[in-house]
């Protein structure tokens, strides 16, 4: 079955005297273009199916179908009945201007009666509304009033009056104060009483008791339009069987009560210039990493997941296989628990479900009945087993009775498994040396009374300050104002956060000025006093062993004292060999315990350098330099400088054939050259030598001609003179 929608019509006076205003206040047309605008918009963001119209009266022009032998004069039909767009709002902001005539408002209505009737004939609108934005200014013919009247009544046709004063005094809410309209009666010309005792007439007429409500003031009506629309969501409903054991099955259905909602994603990409989406094609290709880019077909490639340093390969149809099979949708109870035992804190999830019995289903009804009373009696919950469908994961949760004056239910949530649990230590609060006194126990009593958000009224009924369902997304607010100002404005920068959306989350004003005495109270009975650090703190040079006030040999000294109390090390336990997860560590830490011989656990480093590079990705390139830095530094130390020369010169002559470029580069830009004879006396590399290392050197004919196979060959040879 189509859902229902409404036929909306928006009649705004355009005529010279909606211009006019009070020095510094801003004009009666601005207003009402901005309720225009604001309503519109709402609409757009929303996605919603209601039909909308625009007609505006006191034009320059006329363009209605009644308009014949001189009546209906200056009244255009801007749009007739379609669903709201982008397009609409912007012919609202660059083509709806302030124009030289006036129109009966009356003729108007009049016009949007015809067109409503029209356009809604022999369709389905479940709500046919017209909205009238005016000053009243203009003489109007009353003669056909009781005839308007009636053709409202007959069509069912709503109607309501956005003015730039209010209709009664008890309604003015401060827009009665400005200049021009003082108060009601106070500064209104003779046309506009007039026009506002017929405003009132007819809809009394429509309804006699709710009838004045539906005539706003247009600074109030901006006021609620400034919030975006909500974008409407239609029920779905969940049926499934609540079972309990293998013989008891009761038919239910589940709706969402609380989800997250998201901003759709329609964000696309478009060509810059023309703005369309067709002009782009967007083609994905897939390439070996080898010098030619050799194109793979998509068929040739499969998914893989990364082990470790490994990839695992995974076909389509182990996943299909991999994926958890059950019978499809659940709704099992697993068994019932006291409610104090489910912790607030395991609540998980991103929505919650409200389980009924199935409509129509007697039988349903009493058992599910039944089942919530007595849960609810015994102060317990269900645990369940839950599945959506056959395709999801199951879940396993907790169905919370809940009953209600018009209706009674399960609520459903979602608990953790065990990997969902974080598991937090914390010490003790129970301390005497700070335990507080009972005065500053008062102050902090007092503190939480001041900023109480629900109170009583004068009827002795709780009322909520701060309505948190209420309120709305500020960065949907957000992103829809800036979708707008951009559709309608574009090239121009992006509006500034309105005020009214910064202040939505602010503590409500009078929380703010109720807790200020108690803030006042809670800083005297908890004074701050300034802790000196008796710790002399380091400095940087100390940190990093720079400091040159110290004796080599002193600082040398300490960082082994440093080194032998590192709490890391004890932790980690027994390092036997150098591992690919922290290599440079276990590569120090062997170093250290002189546990194997030096070229031993060289020779282990050299492998995992090795292992790395072939992996040619960057993140493994700067592991490898880490491994290199480690192993120049401890040969440094040792004062044992040839294994680490021999295989940094080699992997230098294995870089052009192994295509390891860019870990070159990354190496050159870190300085990790040779050991000279400057800082170990055995090595045979002069400081000229070492620092002309890194340079880029020209390549030779019989150097270019070299095999792969010769520079594996010299650090095969390196690891076995090790």
């Amino acid at each position: 079955m189509a859902k229902a929608k409404s036929a909306l019509i928006l009649c705004m006076d355009v005529g010279f005297s909606m211009s006019n205003s009070a020095p510094g206040e801003e004009s009666h047309f601005e207003s009402a273009k901005k309720v225009l605008q604001k309503f519109v918009q709402r609409q757009v963001f929303a996605e919603s199916k209601d039909e909308l119209a625009l007609v505006l009266f006191g034009t320059d022009s006329t363009s209605n179908p009644l308009a014949q032998d001189g009546q209906y004069q200056n009244i255009t039909v801007h749009r007739d009945l379609m669903i709201p767009d982008f397009e609409l709002l912007e012919e609202i902001e660059n083509q709806v201007h302030p124009e030289s005539q006036q129109a009966d408002w009356l003729d108007a209505l009049v016009v949007c009666m015809d067109l409503i009737k029209k356009a809604t004939n022999g369709k389905n609108y479940d709500r046919c509304n017209i909205s009238l934005l005016t000053d009243l200014s203009t003489q109007t013919d009353s003669d056909h009033l009781d005839v308007i009247i009636k053709n409202l009544k007959k069509a069912d046709t709503t109607l309501q009056f956005f003015l730039p004063f209010p209709a009664e005094e008890d309604r003015e809410d401060g827009d009665g104060s400005g200049p021009g309209h003082s108060g009601l009666g106070k500064g209104l010309s003779t046309q506009q009483k007039n026009g506002l005792d017929m405003v009132k007439h007819i809809m009394l007429s429509l309804d006699e008791e709710d009838g004045l409500d539906e005539i706003y003031t247009l600074r109030n009506a901006v006021e609620q339009l400034c919030m975006f629309k909500r974008i409407e969501r239609r029920p779905m409903a969940w049926p499934c069987q609540l079972t309990i054991g293998t013989s008891l099955s009761i038919r239910i259905v589940g709706f969402k009560a609380v989800t997250e909602e998201k901003l759709k994603k329609t964000w696309t990409t478009v060509d810059a210039q023309s703005h369309q989406k067709e002009d782009v094609r967007r083609e994905t290709i897939y390439c070996l990493d080898d010098d030619n880019e050799t194109e793979v077909q998509k068929d040739d490639t499969i998914q893989g997941f990364r082990y470790g340093s490994d990839i695992v390969p995974f076909s389509k149809v182990d996943q299909e296989q991999m994926k958890y099979k059950h019978d499809g949708k659940c709704f099992a109870v697993l068994g019932f628990t006291k409610k104090n035992m489910i912790e607030r804190h395991y609540f998980m999830g991103n929505q919650s479900i409200k389980i009924f019995a199935a409509k129509d289903d007697q039988h349903a009804g009493v058992a599910f009945s039944s089942l919530v009373h007595a849960l609810d009696e015994l102060d317990m919950v269900a645990i369940v087993r839950y599945a959506y469908d056959r395709r999801s994961n199951p879940q396993v949760g907790a169905a919370f009775p809940c009953i209600k004056q018009h209706y009674e239910c399960l609520v459903y949530v979602q608990l953790p498994f065990m990997e969902d649990l974080r598991h937090l230590t914390f010490p003790s609060l129970d301390n005497k040396k700070f335990t507080p006194s009972d005065t500053q126990l008062s102050a902090v009593d007092s503190l939480i009374d001041s900023m109480m958000l629900v109170e009583e009224d004068e009827n002795g009924e709780q009322r909520d300050i701060f309505k948190v369902h209420h309120i709305p997304n500020p960065a949907f607010q957000r992103h829809f104002q800036c979708l707008h100002h951009r559709a309608v404005s574009p090239g121009t920068p992006l509006p500034p956060i309105e005020p009214w959306l910064k202040a939505v989350l602010d503590m409500p004003e009078i929380i703010n000025e109720r807790c200020q005495a108690p803030l006042a109270e809670l800083k005297k009975v908890f004074p701050l006093t300034v802790v000196e650090n008796k710790k002399k703190p380091k400095t940087a040079a100390q940190i990093f062993g720079k400091d040159s006030e110290q004796p080599d040999a002193k600082k040398a000294n300490e960082d082994d004292e440093e080194q032998e109390f590192n709490l890391a090390d004890i932790s980690e336990g027994s390092v036997t060999s150098v591992g690919s997860v922290d290599p440079t560590r276990d590569f120090c830490t062997l170093i250290k315990s002189k546990a194997l011989p030096f070229g031993e656990v060289c020779q282990q480093l050299i492998h995992r350098i090795e292992q790395f590079l072939g992996n040619k990705n960057t993140q493994y390139y700067m592991k490898s330099i880490t491994c290199i830095q480690a192993f120049r530094e401890q040969s440094v130390k040792l004062e044992n400088a040839d294994l680490y020369n021999s295989y940094l010169q080699s992997l230098k002559g294995s870089i052009p054939n192994r295509g390891l470029e860019v870990f070159w580069d990354l190496l050159v830009q870190d300085a990790v050259s040779l050991i000279s004879k400057d800082e170990v006396g055995g090595s045979s590399v002069s400081k000229d030598e070492a620092s002309q290392f890194l340079l880029a050197e020209e390549k030779k004919e019989e150097e270019a001609a070299a095999s792969t196979a010769q520079d594996t060959e010299d650090v095969d040879d390196l690891l076995d003179m090790m």
